[in-house]
């Protein structure tokens, strides 16, 4: 269980990130940023393929997913490099190709994943949609909360990348809610499932897990970035920047308690 839920957060979280640059350009900020984030998300694949190559997930019926996040940690690595030295319409063909086959071994991770509950052949389907958006919210987040920082680097920069991000991260959330709320959506409409009984079961038997998973995953980032947002627009960047950091922390905490719920329920939440 271990193995695979550290797989499926650091590849998320390294891939997410890759995933955000994609909505500022390096030629408006510059490419220190650039190759600061792509340094970190590398080394996030990194040592989630380590990781893997020494605790192989017992819950994957195939090594596909790991060698297209190989493949996009090689192209994360050589985009690191390119985009240093200014070339940046290759840098961009090869951010949108290793966020490709990141996606791709997210999305192969999920198909491969044997521990789920019978949801009518769209078991597997409906993880991958959680585990995208959960790319999304996580990427985002990290990447927008690194940014924040970049105001001590160059003070004078626009305040608009910034808000951008902070869009994309609220654009994620909403993103994130919608997916568990097709899950629940595909519990009642299938037969042979209780929605009624899953709910007593998340709120009483695995509440330990579900109400962080709540509070931390759902509740605490919408209040959060109701606040980042408020602070970005009167052009606080240090305050920003903080609330950022519990967002981080927040969705962390709550990620890790969406995959606990996925093993001892086998649903995606």
């Amino acid at each position: 269980m271990i193995s695979s839920t550290f797989f499926f957060l650091f590849s998320q979280l390294g891939v997410g990130m890759m995933l955000t640059l994609l909505f500022i350009s390096p030629r408006e900020i510059g490419n220190s940023f650039f190759r600061f984030a792509s340094l970190t998300a590398g080394i996030l694949l990194g040592v989630t393929l380590g990781f893997n190559f020494l605790f192989p997930s017992l819950y994957r019926g195939s090594q596909i997913p790991v060698v297209f996040l190989a493949i996009s940690a090689l192209l994360t690595a050589i985009y690191n490099r390119v985009v240093h030295v200014d070339k940046f319409g290759a840098a961009f063909v090869l951010l949108v190709g290793a966020i490709g086959a990141g996606l791709v071994s997210i999305g192969a991770d999920s198909l491969a994943f044997t521990r789920l509950l019978a949801l009518g052949g769209w078991e597997n389907w409906i993880l991958v949609l959680n585990h995208f958006a959960a790319t999304a919210l996580l990427g985002s987040v990290m990447l927008t909360m690194v940014f924040g920082h970049w105001y001590l680097v160059i003070p004078r920069l626009s305040i608009e990348p910034l808000m951008k991000l902070t869009k994309v991260l609220m654009g994620a959330i909403g993103l994130r809610i919608a997916t568990i709320a097709l899950t629940l959506a595909v519990l009642q409409f299938e037969r042979g499932h209780s929605l009624g009984a899953v709910v007593t079961e998340l709120m009483l038997r695995q509440g330990i897990f579900f109400w962080p998973r709540l509070i931390f995953g759902i509740v605490a980032p919408i209040v959060l970035t109701a606040m980042i947002w408020s602070t970005v627009q009167i052009r606080h960047t240090q305050a920003a920047t903080g609330l950022l950091y519990l967002a981080v922390v927040a969705l962390l905490f709550g990620e890790f308690f969406s995959k606990f719920l996925l093993f001892s329920l086998n649903i995606p939440l």
